[in-house]
């Protein structure tokens, strides 16, 4: 099959009881991870499978759960000021690996001078304090898709 990426789905189609998977993780040295949790609850008492990574996770750690769950996102919470770095290495990985289909998504203290790189890194939405979860719930449905 041209394209095809060992462990993972070129084309990807969602049954109709196919729940929206998500990969919640916490990368880098940041041990503040109420946030990431909180999200991670909501995604699920919305219906959605999520596996959150823990503390201390390598974007090669994150990438490797994201192929292992064949997660339809990604959401890192960053609050070490190391987001340009983290996500734009996220983005390496899973380019490498040919994943272009995971919806990548983040939250927390990021300057907004920030964002443009970091949508023209292909991170989909950056949530800044203030940010609902159902904010959060309402733009991974919407963004993933819902079940087809």
């Amino acid at each position: 099959m041209d394209g095809w990426v060992p462990g993972r789905s070129v084309t990807r189609l969602r049954l109709v009881d196919e729940r929206i998977r998500v990969v919640i993780a916490k990368p880098g040295l940041d041990g503040h991870d109420r946030g990431a949790k909180i999200v991670a609850r909501a995604l699920r008492d919305a219906g959605m499978e999520v596996v959150y990574t823990g503390l201390h996770q390598t974007p090669e750690q994150i990438v490797e759960t994201v192929v292992q769950e064949d997660a339809d996102a990604v959401g890192l919470s960053v609050l070490s000021g190391a987001h340009m770095t983290l996500f734009a290495r996220l983005r390496e990985l899973l380019d490498a690996r040919g994943i272009d289909d995971v919806v990548v998504f983040g939250g927390g203290i990021i300057p907004d001078e920030d964002l443009p790189e970091l949508e023209r890194l292909g991170v989909g939405r950056i949530f800044t304090p203030g940010a609902t979860t159902t904010d959060i719930v309402d733009w991974v449905q919407q963004h993933v898709g819902a079940p087809a």
